[in-house]
């Protein structure tokens, strides 16, 4: 099977790196059609006449016939605009999109760019509804945001299908050895969803334990105003992950109480588990289709500060139970998040895509 990954997709970002490597692990051939629009941008969905003018030139580039023959095509991650384009290359194959996220959940209810009601929010709405309904199936990362997905764009549950994230396993894996100073590791674009006033209220209650928290972002301006016990790293090359989170006393998820926190399962925290690595994360449906509390990670509830602070104080008291989640974490990655697993996984929904095209 050949299959064409197409758009303007930022390359390097997990979803898109995951879902090709998975692909070709399972004897899929991966033929790239790729325009850089977003590529080598830290806030990847800026707005802005720039990012709109890189976009339309992108657009038609994209509109040349693809060489090569293909039996699919995939729209990677941010692609929500290249649906016209991809249907028109595909000459009626199946047209597979990896959304991830929908634009009007991001940036209206998420960051709160966008007014609710305003004028920009409709048009993101719009281009949400355009995109899913072009896709001949869409693959959402977990049920809570499937059943979202369907929802907003009125689409049949026979159209979309849920593959987990994961994480690249040649750079994550096991090897879990927590330096002699116990550190809690945070990760990630500081944005509504992880919770980061919930992550630095933790910190100022436990100021005993060290935090690491490497970003920026949109809420960066929170932590230049952290306490003592937390430092701040704004950048951190991916490739330098696996070492962070192989020697964190453990690491962190997400922790926002906005419907869409509820509905996903972020990159840091597939990432965390591939290593072996403790986690905390919120109790949410989304966490629940992978983890177990006490087993493959701590829940805590969203938005609760002295919650979080208290597990994380467990782990750093409790060797054993850290020992525990470092081998349970690691073992629910490899039942449902390993490259292996996805690669069939993606592999079948693809396949499945062309028997009904």
């Amino acid at each position: 099977m050949r299959v064409l990954y197409f758009g303007t997709y930022e390359r390097d970002y997990p979803r898109n790196a995951q879902v090709i490597s998975c692909l070709r692990r399972a004897g899929v051939t991966v033929d790239e059609r790729h325009v850089p629009v977003w590529d080598g941008r830290r806030d990847n969905w800026s707005a802005g006449l720039g990012a709109a003018a890189r976009l339309a030139v992108a657009e038609l580039q994209l509109l040349r016939p693809p060489s090569g023959d293909f039996d699919a095509l995939v729209v990677g991650y941010p692609g929500h605009f290249d649906l016209p384009a991809a249907r028109l290359a595909a000459r009626g194959r199946p047209v597979v999109f990896n959304p991830l996220v929908s634009l009007s959940d991001t940036f209206v209810a998420d960051r709160g760019r966008f007014r609710s009601g305003s004028t920009a929010a409709r048009a993101l709405a719009a281009a949400d509804r355009r995109a899913l309904r072009a896709a001949t199936l869409v693959v959402a990362d977990t049920r809570a945001d499937a059943d979202h997905l369907a929802s907003l764009a009125g689409l049949p549950q026979e159209r979309l299908e849920v593959a987990f994230v994961g994480a690249e396993d040649r750079l994550f894996t096991p090897g879990w050895q927590p330096a002699e100073l116990f550190t809690v590791l945070f990760v990630g674009k500081l944005i509504p969803l992880h919770g980061l006033e919930t992550i630095l209220a933790a910190a100022r209650a436990a100021p005993e334990l060290a935090f690491r928290l490497v970003g920026s972002g949109q809420l960066e301006h929170l932590v230049r105003d952290r306490p003592p016990n937390a430092q701040w790293l704004p950048w951190v090359e991916y490739e330098q992950l696996p070492h962070e989170l192989q020697h964190a006393g453990c690491a962190l998820g997400i922790f926002g109480t906005s419907e869409k926190a509820r509905r996903v399962i972020p990159n840091k925290a597939f990432q965390a588990i591939a290593c072996g690595t403790p986690l905390v994360t919120a109790d949410t449906p989304a966490a629940r289709e992978l983890l177990v509390d006490g087993e493959s990670a701590l829940l805590v509830p969203p938005g609760d500060a002295e919650a979080l602070a208290g597990a994380i104080r467990r782990l750093a008291q409790d060797a054993e139970l850290a020992r525990r989640l470092s081998q349970g974490g690691r073992a629910a990655y490899e039942a449902h998040a390993s490259e292996a697993v996805l690669g069939r996984r993606w592999r079948e929904l693809i396949e499945r895509a062309i028997v009904r095209s």
